[in-house]
């Protein structure tokens, strides 16, 4: 056919359209961020069907979510109406509908249920009624990543988990499930598994219908994905999978990215085509990526370029403390307010000091991926606490918390002490004073337990700077426990949220009228947020983890917390962990467009207490052209070990009155050196050095 005929191909660059005609041996097409990929594989799937005379209903396109599923095919058929009969869906979804058109040989009703997470553990629940909710869900979580590998409860399972009553859980929990006709998310890929192994014919007759299989993000796929692609494969089909090696980000949800890298081997002759012209950063931008991402040694290899020749520098902002990093970023954001920015962190608790501070300066802002800092769960349960102690009437924070870990106080017994009305005016604790009387046995022993602890925290809340009594109020009501075993089963990051809320009480007095002005406080940041949203005289700025960055684009990025133990993690990180971190970093570079900021801070406040940091050691591979230009902004704070004077900025000092604090300005008087310090309790105080006995310098071992 003539070039009029593949006018779809316009726009192309030469490595897009060879990827887009290719046909024959199997392609692994290896799609750099920014790089066009969706436009490859919509392109190609019209042409298979304009240029090639494919039948649209031969074509599987699997995908990762729903959305890009979504947009896939409307892309596709703006293209070509046909593509309309191709099927394209996600892993699960193609499963689902797979199951339903077998449901027979699967021992299924068709119309079978679909369990989510919560589902499995209710599930779990009725099995093992005995057993602790807590201890329940970390047999879930592993069961499913047991699914995500493929592995069966007659399968060696030491990999998933050590505990000796895993196997046999797993074992009646896939039984019951099929009793009852129902499936799990892993269900579905491991049952579609099962069919296609031990019916030839149902194997046969899902190849001969599917001769095209093209799958994206391929780096995400799990041990089991990658089984099930296999088993749709045959030698007559044409398969080809998109993906970045570099991109690989989700190991922690099951994500393998070896399937990508070994997937040559998988299917002998592979051709590999690397889309490396990036459409979306600037050259310098471009340069610090890649820079970065060559340190890691699992990978094929690329290196992405741009037409977009230079650009601005990328910069290094050291900063004191979290304080005025968010200051730095606000400063960069109002001056030039019409650039769309993003704000990236590596954990949501981080995102308070920038809600706090842009509620205050009026910066329109919205959190994606998570919900506002004092809305979620474990920070809303500390807090309830707190309310409670602080107003022993409030009925609404003593029912979220009473039995939150389990107490042994259920809601018969609430609704018994509630009902001792003329006690109740005098507080509930009172209330639970008069049930009490009347109980026996475990129920009186449950009751006294809360009593005492209430009392406790009341007499520390005299005598406790207020962010110590907030730590001790979370570890010793069990929530510490209850929400660090959730972040054990879902990878969440419940504990440093509960952290944070230690750190956001650091700054205020001791005592009751401390904690009213740190509630009310909370209350009034909570107020301002209601019309935030709707403002639209400029761009609202995005506040997102690094992990929920995947596939969006800014024109202005600051990653903040460059720092070791933050990012990366550190610890007992394998290097695998570090490699996967170093992705994640990638991946946060390449999401800018015209400029790119990082942040470090010097010191941070952690568990309420402030301590020095060290600068991550990923800014360290970032080019030294970026190091250059950032030296006026690296240099600003002076480093922590001492100077001329020993009380440069940022320098740790200790006062017998006061306690710890930090450095935060000086200057001299008639040729003798003032400081400026911050105390860890909020106040902020200034001395002459040289008359000041009682302030001492800080030094890194003590």
């Amino acid at each position: 056919m003539g070039k009029d005929n593949l006018w779809y191909l316009d726009g192309l660059n030469p490595p897009q359209r060879e990827a887009v005609l290719h046909k024959g041996e199997p392609l692994l097409i290896l799609a750099g961020a920014g790089s066009g990929k969706t436009r490859v594989i919509t392109v190609k799937i019209a042409h298979l069907i304009l240029h090639e005379g494919v039948n649209p209903r031969s074509i599987l396109a699997v995908t990762f979510t729903n959305k890009a599923a979504q947009e896939m095919k409307e892309r596709a058929i703006q293209i070509c109406p046909q593509a309309e009969g191709v099927l394209i869906k996600t892993f699960h979804s193609f499963c689902a509908w797979f199951l339903r058109r077998n449901a027979t040989l699967a021992g299924l009703d068709p119309h079978f249920s679909i369990y989510d997470e919560e589902d499995s553990l209710a599930l779990l629940q009725s099995l093992y009624p005995d057993r602790e909710r807590r201890m329940l869900s970390s047999f879930a979580f592993a069961i499913g990543r047991a699914k995500d590998y493929g592995l069966s409860p007659s399968d060696p399972l030491d990999r998933i988990s050590l505990h000796p009553d895993f196997g046999e859980i797993y074992q009646r929990y896939s039984e019951r499930l099929r009793q009852i006709g129902s499936l799990d998310f892993g269900d579905l890929i491991l049952r579609s598994l099962e069919i296609l192994r031990q019916f030839p014919e149902v194997k046969r007759r899902t190849q001969d219908r599917f001769r095209i299989l093209l799958v994206d993000e391929y780096q995400d796929s799990n041990v089991a994905q990658h089984q099930l692609l296999k088993e749709l494969y045959s030698p007559e089909a044409y398969i080809c999978v998109v993906g970045d090696d570099d991109q690989s980000i989700y190991r922690f949800r099951g994500a393998e990215v070896g399937n990508l890298l070994t997937f040559a081997d998988e299917f002998p002759g592979t051709r590999i085509i690397r889309l490396e012209q990036n459409y979306r950063s600037t050259e310098k931008i471009l340069q610090a990526a890649s820079e970065v991402v060559r340190n890691n040694r699992g990978r094929l290899g690329k290196t992405l370029w741009t037409n977009r020749k230079g650009g601005k520098e990328p910069l290094i902002f050291s900063c004191m403390d979290q304080d005025e990093e968010a200051r730095i970023c606000a400063d960069l954001i109002q001056k030039h307010p019409n650039l769309e920015t993003a704000i990236l962190y590596r954990i949501n608790a981080q995102s308070r000091v920038f809600e706090t501070l842009f509620l205050r300066e009026g910066i329109p802002y919205r959190l994606v991926g998570t919900v506002r800092f004092y809305e979620r769960e474990e920070v809303k349960d500390a807090l309830a606490f707190l309310r409670f102690l602080q107003n022993p009437k409030d009925e609404v924070s003593f029912r979220r918390i009473v039995n939150k870990p389990s107490r042994g106080i259920g809601l018969a017994t609430v609704d018994a002490i509630l009902s001792h009305q003329e006690a109740v005016t005098e507080g509930l604790l009172r209330a639970m004073e008069v049930e009490a009387s009347l109980r026996k046995g475990k129920t009186l022993e449950n009751l006294n337990g809360f009593l005492t602890l209430c009392h406790r925290f009341w007499e520390e809340l005299e005598t406790l700077e207020l962010s110590r009594f907030v730590e001790l109020v979370i570890r010793e009501s069990g929530l510490e426990e209850y929400h660090r075993t959730q972040d054990q089963i879902a990878g969440s990051q419940k504990l440093r949220n509960l952290e944070e809320l230690v750190n956001a009480a650091a700054g205020y007095p001791r005592g009751r009228d401390g904690l009213a002005q740190f509630l009310e406080d909370i209350e009034l940041d909570a107020a301002a947020v209601t019309d935030e949203e709707h403002r639209t005289e400029r761009p609202m700025v995005t506040l997102i983890t690094m992990h929920n960055t995947k596939g969006l684009e800014f024109d202005r990025v600051i990653v903040t917390g460059m720092e070791e133990g933050l990012f990366p993690r550190g610890g007992d990180e394998s290097e695998e962990d570090l490699e996967e971190e170093r992705r994640l970093f990638y991946v946060a570079i390449t999401r800018a467009k015209e400029e790119l900021y990082f942040t470090f801070c010097r010191t941070r406040r952690l568990h309420g207490r402030i301590q020095e940091v060290e600068p991550s050691r990923f800014l360290r591979e970032l080019p030294d052209s970026v190091w250059e230009q950032s030296k006026p902004f690296v240099n600003r704070v002076a480093s922590t070990s001492f100077g001329k004077n020993g009380f440069e900025p940022g320098t740790l000092v200790y006062h017998e009155e006061y306690g710890q604090g930090m450095v935060i300005r000086q200057w001299e008087k008639d040729g003798i050196l003032v400081v400026l310090v911050r105390f860890e309790n909020g106040r902020v105080a200034q001395f002459i050095p040289r008359y000041e006995k009682r302030l001492e310098k800080v030094t890194r071992d003590g």
